[in-house]
């Protein structure tokens, strides 16, 4: 969770700000519809002038889904009320696009390439940046030392509420700062989208370190937190930008780090120079992309977003990182806080579990796309509003079926590769995939606005499962029933709204 997932097609390339919505359009304006000449010769037979109309226009008509958009394009043809009572005989135009929806048979096309659908992923893509989501989880392997694990603080390892503050804090930040970044782009200032980074990322990192201080620990652990802090401040830069691979490229040290040190005791000097080579390239790639986009073109026209807007934004990342922190350390809290847990219990193996959430992300953003793409090709299949409702459903339906069966598959590849790592049990599996199934759910409805009843429902979720936590409640039964209640009222909200045509033109 380095940074949100960008729902813009073409957001890397010069000109995906004017490609962002390619939203099918009418054919070209024709000319104001004219009377019908009188025919030269033959008998005085009044034809329905209705019929050549008919015959210029079967295009759109044997195009629409309903009579009201034909009315739209005789409307913008310049044709009047008036001009329909006279010229045709109909008392307004609403009448006249009625008969000609009657009159033409439906002739729905597919999709074509004058109609490009504009919501295609590249699917290597998508598996980088599931990449760049799960490496980072490797530093915490090589700073495992830097915590104090025989001191308490908090009744947890010193260090660790420290550096769960931190990144609570990082993740909130970032995905304001992120959703205001796509924000200008999108409305091609990429010169202010870089403003904003700029002055954005560093404040992010500093809040997020400070935050880490004030709630104290060890020096080498505050220190790791402060670093994590600029990683991930780095790391939304780049994700932003779309950089993905020059993420991978600062990441390459901590994963090569990482498997060397899996395989022999590695001294902890090396480890944190390691460490500090990762931070290092992302700060410095960062800033190079950063500097790029304040060259770009100096904007003639003053435009002004309101911060306000990112509130749901920074609360919806608060909400993900809470949910995904009781997922990842629930059983270390529990055994802080419950009178009746013994320290030392055998631990819920969450570290398989976290590692798939991570790597699904990828194939959770393609899927992404994936729906938009085909619901926007139900726009042009469907012949009723119903079928495009039941079309859309089943859609949806799919795309989330197949993202819990990979993150079900991927635990299980992971478990088998985890050393010593207990296999999943029914109840653990499905909190990890109620958790997955609801974060997905909120990724899409963000992605069609619904960002503060999304944001709402997870923070609702969230702080039922810490209450329930520090109660000393199974902190796996409590994510089984919020993770749950929520995937439950997200879909319930799904269903309806994204089944309106309204939501994908």
């Amino acid at each position: 969770m380095s940074g949100p997932l960008r729902l813009v097609p073409d957001e890397a390339g010069p000109d995906w700000a004017e490609q962002t919505m390619q939203l099918r359009t009418l054919p070209r304006q024709r000319r104001r519809p004219a009377p019908p000449q009188p025919a030269d010769e033959g008998p005085d037979v009044c034809a329905d002038p209705i019929d050549a109309l008919a015959e210029r226009l079967a295009d759109v008509c044997a195009d629409a889904v309903h009579p009201y958009e034909i009315a739209a394009f005789l409307e913008s043809d310049g044709l009047t009320d008036e001009q329909a009572a006279l010229n045709y005989g109909r008392p307004d135009s609403f009448t006249l696009a009625e008969e000609l929806f009657v009159k033409i048979d439906r002739r729905y096309p597919g999709p074509s390439a004058e109609f490009a659908n504009p919501w295609r992923a590249d699917p290597w893509r998508c598996v980088v940046r599931g990449l760049v989501f799960a490496l980072p989880g490797l530093g915490y392997l090589l700073g495992a030392n830097l915590f104090a694990v025989d001191r308490m603080r908090f009744g947890l390892p010193s260090g660790m509420v420290a550096l769960s503050v931190a990144t609570l804090v990082s993740w909130a930040w970032n995905q304001a700062l992120a959703h205001r970044s796509y924000a200008w782009l999108g409305r091609g200032r990429r010169r202010a989208a870089g403003r904003c980074l700029a002055v954005g990322a560093p404040a992010g990192a500093l809040v997020a370190a400070t935050a880490s201080y004030v709630v104290g620990g060890p020096l080498a652990s505050l220190l790791f937190a402060a670093g994590q802090s600029g990683y991930l401040a780095a790391a939304t830069v780049l994700l932003v930008l779309g950089r993905e691979k020059s993420l991978l490229v600062a990441l390459a040290p901590s994963a090569l780090g990482a498997g060397v040190v899996l395989a022999v005791d590695v001294p902890q000097a090396v480890r944190t120079a390691v460490l500090l080579a990762t931070l290092g390239l992302a700060l410095a790639l960062a800033t190079r992309e950063v500097l790029r986009c304040l060259k770009a073109e100096q904007e003639t026209t003053v435009l002004r977003l309101p911060v306000f807007q990112e509130l749901p934004h920074g609360l919806f990342g608060l909400a993900v990182g809470t949910l995904t922190l009781i997922a990842g350390l629930g059983t270390t809290i529990e055994q802080a806080v419950g009178p009746g847990v013994l320290a030392g219990t055998a631990a819920t193996p969450t570290g398989p579990a976290m590692v798939a959430l991570t790597l699904s992300l990828g194939l959770a953003e393609w899927l992404l796309f994936r729906y938009r793409a085909m619901a926007v090709a139900s726009l042009r299949t469907s012949h009723t509003p119903g079928r495009f409702v039941l079309r859309t459903g089943s859609v949806l339906l799919g795309c989330l079926f197949t993202y819990l069966t990979t993150v079900a598959c991927l635990d299980a590849a992971a478990t088998v590769l985890w050393p010593g790592a207990p296999t999943l049990g029914i109840v653990q599996l499905g909190a990890l995939l109620v958790l997955g199934g609801a974060l997905w759910l909120a990724l899409l409805l963000n992605a069609f606005g619904f960002s503060w009843s999304t944001t709402l429902i997870c923070l609702a979720a969230a702080g039922a499962e810490c209450a329930g936590l520090l109660a000393g409640y199974d902190p796996t039964v409590l994510q089984l029933l919020g993770c749950g209640a929520a995937a439950l009222v997200l879909t319930s909200i799904a269903g309806p709204a994204l089944g309106r045509t309204t939501r994908h033109r």
